[in-house]
């Protein structure tokens, strides 16, 4: 079961009636004031993320290698497009779990993650494999 859907707004009732407790309705007025700003900070951030996800296409990122070196286990989804700055291209079934995301660069490299109640779990990074140039010999420094 997911605590923070619990711990927040017990947590936030607990903040009201404590500051009501030892301040009164002042205090009330003050820690209202808090979880109202807080809120507007996270609102602020995800409108942010979402503004310059916009202007990008759907599952491209600049460097797939790079994305694959900063996603971590437990990163919310909100965060991967942050760092894509780009919404993933949605691969599962919509509105099932888990999730499936992929972003891919200019080299056709890809990051394929999968998100389980918003929080990632795994993801991999599939590279193509890059032919072998037999045409040209090696360079050799000997004159003849």
């Amino acid at each position: 079961m997911k605590i923070q859907k619990f711990l927040i707004p017990l947590a936030s009732l607990a903040l009201i009636a404590a500051s009501f407790f030892y301040y009164g309705w002042k205090g009330v007025a003050v820690s209202t004031g808090v979880l109202v700003m807080w809120m507007l900070l996270h609102f602020n951030r995800m409108l942010q993320v979402l503004k310059r996800a916009a202007n990008r296409p759907v599952g491209y990122v600049d460097s797939a290698v790079m994305l694959n070196a900063k996603l971590r286990p437990q990163a919310t989804l909100l965060h991967a497009v942050a760092l894509t700055k780009s919404l993933g291209e949605l691969l599962s079934p919509k509105d099932s779990q888990p999730e499936i995301y992929r972003w891919t660069d200019g080299s056709q490299s890809y990051v394929s993650a999968e998100f389980r109640d918003g929080k990632l779990k795994k993801w991999t990074l599939v590279r193509p494999e890059q032919p072998l140039d037999v045409a040209s010999p090696p360079a050799t420094d000997a004159a003849p």
